[in-house]
C-alpha cells in the first residue's frame, strides 16, 4: 500500500488526499474540531438495526415489496471467521419491513465474536451469494474477463481492492406480479467495474435463494465491454421506468487537487502543486503518482487527488483487451501499452441497464448528465430530473434535467437535456452557525445543454490514446531507446503543463470565460464539450461550490412527488466544507450528517436541512457509540424512514464495526395537509405514509387527507 505524507495545506490529511475511504489505509485526519453545538443530534428518532463484520462497509440497502431487507458485505476483514471473510451479498430473513414498524434494536457490538459478524436486530441475516461463487460459464461472481476469457486477477498489476470483493448497490426488478421472483443487480466497487444480474426466488417461507447458475457478470458482455466497461461501480437508484441504474465512482477523474482552479494554474504558469491524478491517466503503471518519492519530485509534494483510483486501470485495460505487454516474471513493468488502452472520458457516468429482462439487456450511458465519482443518481418521477452525488474531497453536487420523458427517447443517444451545477448562496449564515442549526439554500448554475449522441462523440475524438502517447507527446527521449528517462521527462512536463491529448487548462477557462460573458448557450462549438467531460473543473470555474466533503447517499421514496423528501448523506463535514474559502464553511463534524431537501413543483430543490448530525471526532464512546457515523448510502422506505449506512471511522466508539440505522423523522402533527391546498407550516415533520397495499414503495404520499408532511 502506498505511503502517504501530510506536506502542505493541500494534502491536509490522508482523507483529504485520497478523497474516499479506501480499506487498509489508516486515517491520518486531525481531530482539532473541538466540541460543535448539535453534534451530534438528531431531528427524529435513530434506533441500529444492524452491525457489519469487522473491516465491512454496509452498502446496498434495499427493501423488497414483500419487506425483505437485503444489504451487502463489502470488503470484510479476510481474519473474520466463514462466511464473514468473503464480500458478499445477504438479507434479513424472519423480518419484514412492510409489515413492521417495530423490531428489537441491536445492542453495540461489544465481543470478539459479534465484532467479527453480521448482526441484526430483528431476524437473521442470510447470505445468498459471495465473491468467486461459480455462476458457470467458466467465471466467477464479480470477477471481470478479458474478450478471450481470462479473469483479469490473474495479471499483475495494481488493484482498486480484490475483484469480487465489493459488493455494493442492490437493486431488484420484479418479474412476477407478488415481487417473489426477481432480478438482483449489484454493483462491484472495482476496476474493471461489474453489474451482476441474479435470479432470485422468495419461498412459501419467507426465505430466499439464488440461481447462480443463470447469474450474469454484465461486464463480461459485448454490450458493456463496447461502451469502454464501467470502472467502481458504486450506488445506484431503480428508475421510474422499472430498470436498475448503476452509477461509476470514477475517482481519478479528478485533474485538479482539492481547492485548486484551472485558471490558478494558467495564472502561475505551471501546474506543479495543483494537479490531479486525471492528467496521468495514460502514464505507464499510472499509480505510481501516489507514491511519497514522486509527487515529492514531481508535484511538490502534493499528493495528486485520485491517484489512488488509477489502481486497476491497467487491469481494465487488458479487460477492454489490450495486449499486456507490462508483464514480465509475474511482475507489472512500465513497459508502455498501445492498442486498446481505454479512453478516460468513457468512464464516470451514470448507467442504466435498459430492457432488464432480455438476454442480453442494453447499457446505456448517459454522457450528458455529468462526468465524475458519482456515488449515486436519485431519478425523480417526471423522468426527466436527476439529481447526482459524488463521493470524495471537494466535489459537487449535480442536477440534470432532460428535455422530455427519459424513457421516451427510442434510442438513449437522443436523449437531450441542461446539466447544472449547485451553488450554496447562504454563506454567511453557513459560517455563523452550526451545521446543525443553519439550512443551505441552493442555487442551480447552467453549465451547458447536449444530447447523449453528441457528448458521444466527442468523447470519441479521444479514443485510441495509448500510454506510447502519453511518452511520445511528452517526453523529447525516445522511450525506445531510454524508457526512464522519457518517462521522467514526461511525468515533469504534464505536471507542469498538463497532458496535451486531451482538454487543455485554457481550453477550461476559455469556456468559463465565455460563460460568464455570452451565458452556457453562447460558448464557441468546439467548447461546448467542457462541462460534459471535465465536469468538476468546469464548474469551478463558474463559481459553483465544488466543495462537498464526500457527498455520499442519495435517495427518495419511490412515486415520491412535490412535498416529498430527497435525503442527501454528507459523509464528513471537514476539509473543504470547513476551510476558510469558498461557499461552505461550516463548523466541522467528521461523523458527517444528513440533510433533506422538499421536492418543488417543478421537482427542483432549493434548501437543505440537516436532520441528523454526527458526533464529533473528539466525543467519548457514550456520546459516539449511539450515534451516526460517517453516513454513506440512504435508503427511503414506503412509510417513510430511512436506512442509513455507515462507512465510518472509529472515533471515539469502543467498537470498529460499520451499522446500519433506521431513521424515523419527527412527526410534527401540526404538519398535516387538513385538504385545502393551504400550507400548515414549516417542513420539519414526517410523512408516515402507507404502501399502496401490495408493499409498492410510493402510494399515496402527498395527496392530502390526513397523512403528515415530512
Amino acid at each position: 500500500m502506498v505511503e502517504f505524507t501530510r506536506r502542505n495545506l493541500m494534502a491536509t490529511s490522508v482523507a483529504a488526499a485520497l478523497g474516499a475511504s479506501v480499506g487498509g489505509v489508516a486515517s491520518a485526519r486531525e481531530v482539532d474540531d473541538g466540541d460543535t453545538p448539535g453534534a451530534p443530534s438528531v431531528n427524529g428518532t435513530i434506533e441500529r438495526f444492524a452491525s457489519t463484520a469487522l473491516g465491512a462497509e454496509v452498502t446496498g440497502p434495499f427493501v423488497t415489496q414483500g419487506g425483505t431487507l437485503i444489504f451487502s458485505l463489502q470488503h470484510p476483514s479476510r481474519q473474520n471467521p466463514a462466511p464473514f471473510n468473503r464480500g458478499g451479498i445477504g438479507y434479513v430473513e424472519g423480518y419484514d419491513f412492510t409489515e413492521n414498524s417495530e423490531f428489537d434494536e441491536l445492542s453495540i457490538p461489544n465481543t470478539n465474536e459479534e465484532q467479527s459478524e453480521v448482526r441484526v436486530g430483528s431476524g437473521e441475516y442470510t447470505l445468498l451469494a459471495q465473491e468467486g461463487d461459480d455462476i458457470g460459464g467458466n467465471e466467477d461472481l464479480g470477477i471481470p474477463v478479458t474478450p478471450e476469457g481470462v479473469s483479469v486477477d490473474e495479471f499483475a498489476a495494481p488493484r482498486y481492492f480484490d475483484l469480487g470483493f465489493t459488493p455494493d448497490t442492490n437493486q431488484f426488478v420484479a418479474t412476477n406480479d407478488d415481487g417473489t421472483e426477481e432480478l438482483l443487480f449489484t454493483n462491484f466497487e472495482t476496476s474493471p467495474g461489474n453489474v451482476t444480474r441474479m435470479p432470485i426466488s422468495q419461498h412459501e417461507d419467507g426465505s430466499w435463494s439464488a440461481d447462480l447458475a443463470n447469474t450474469t457478470n454484465l461486464a463480461n458482455t459485448d454490450e458493456l465491454r463496447d461502451l469502454g466497461g464501467t470502472r467502481t461501480n458504486c450506488y445506484g437508484d431503480p428508475s421510474p421506468w422499472n430498470t436498475a441504474i448503476s452509477a461509476e465512482e470514477e475517482y481519478s477523474h479528478t485533474r485538479l487537487s482539492l481547492t485548486a482552479t484551472t485558471s490558478e494554474i494558467v495564472e502561475a504558469g505551471t501546474g506543479v502543486g495543483y494537479r490531479g491524478a486525471a492528467p496521468f491517466w495514460n502514464r505507464p503503471n499510472p499509480m505510481a503518482i501516489g507514491e511519497t518519492e514522486w509527487y515529492e519530485e514531481y508535484n511538490d509534494g502534493v499528493y495528486p487527488q485520485g491517484a489512488f483510483a488509477l489502481g486497476g486501470l491497467e487491469l481494465h485495460a487488458y479487460y477492454l483487451g489490450a495486449d499486456p505487454v507490462d508483464q514480465s516474471d509475474g511482475e507489472n513493468t512500465t513497459t508502455p501499452i498501445g492498442e486498446g488502452y481505454p479512453n478516460p472520458y468513457r468512464t464516470g457516468y451514470i448507467v442504466d441497464f435498459r430492457d432488464p429482462e432480455s438476454e442480453t439487456t442494453q447499457p446505456a450511458k448517459y454522457w450528458a448528465m455529468s462526468r465524475g465519482a458519482h456515488e449515486a443518481p436519485d431519478v425523480q418521477e417526471d423522468e426527466r430530473t436527476v439529481y447526482v452525488t459524488s463521493d470524495g474531497d471537494n466535489k459537487g453536487f449535480y442536477k440534470f434535467v432532460a428535455d422530455a420523458s427519459i424513457p421516451s427517447y427510442d434510442d438513449p443517444m437522443d436523449i437531450e437535456g441542461t446539466l447544472y451545477a449547485v451553488e450554496v448562496t447562504n454563506q454567511k449564515a453557513a459560517k455563523e452557525k452550526p451545521p446543525a442549526d443553519v439550512d443551505l439554500e441552493l442555487d442551480w448554475i447552467e453549465l451547458g445543454s447536449a444530447s447523449n449522441g453528441e457528448v458521444e462523440s466527442w468523447i470519441a475524438e479521444y479514443d485510441g490514446i495509448t500510454q506510447i502517447d502519453y511518452l511520445e507527446s511528452h517526453a523529447d527521449t525516445d522511450w525506445e531507446e531510454d524508457l526512464p528517462t522519457a518517462l521522467e521527462e514526461a511525468d515533469r512536463e504534464v505536471a507542469e503543463n498538463g497532458n496535451e491529448d486531451y482538454i487543455s487548462d485554457g481550453d477550461i477557462v476559455e469556456w468559463a470565460t465565455q460563460h460568464e460573458a455570452h451565458g452556457p448557450d453562447g460558448v464557441d462549438e468546439d467548447l461546448r464539450r467542457v462541462p460534459f467531460l471535465e465536469t468538476r473543473a468546469a464548474a469551478k470555474e463558474v463559481g459553483a461550490s465544488v466543495e462537498f466533503r464526500k457527498s455520499e447517499g442519495i435517495d427518495s421514496v419511490e412515486g415520491a412527488e412535490p412535498g416529498d423528501y430527497i435525503y442527501v448523506g454528507i459523509s464528513e463535514v471537514n476539509d473543504g466544507m470547513t476551510d476558510d474559502e469558498g461557499d461552505l464553511q461550516l463548523d466541522r463534524v467528521d461523523g458527517g450528517l444528513v440533510y433533506r431537501a422538499e421536492i418543488e413543483e417543478d421537482y427542483d430543490i432549493s434548501t437543505l436541512e440537516p436532520v441528523i448530525v454526527g458526533p464529533d471526532a473528539t466525543d467519548p464512546a457514550d456520546v459516539a457509540n449511539d450515534a451516526l457515523v460517517n453516513v454513506d448510502n440512504v435508503f427511503v422506505m414506503d412509510d417513510g424512514r430511512v436506512l442509513c449506512c455507515e462507512d465510518a471511522d472509529q472515533y471515539g466508539r469502543s467498537y470498529p464495526n460499520d451499522c446500519l440505522y433506521v431513521y424515523t423523522p419527527e412527526d410534527d402533527e401540526n404538519e398535516a395537509d387538513d385538504g385545502d391546498g393551504e400550507d400548515d407550516g414549516d417542513s420539519d415533520g414526517d410523512d408516515h405514509a402507507e404502501a399502496d397495499g401490495n408493499g409498492q414503495r410510493g402510494g399515496t404520499r402527498g395527496k392530502g387527507g390526513d397523512e403528515d408532511d415530512d
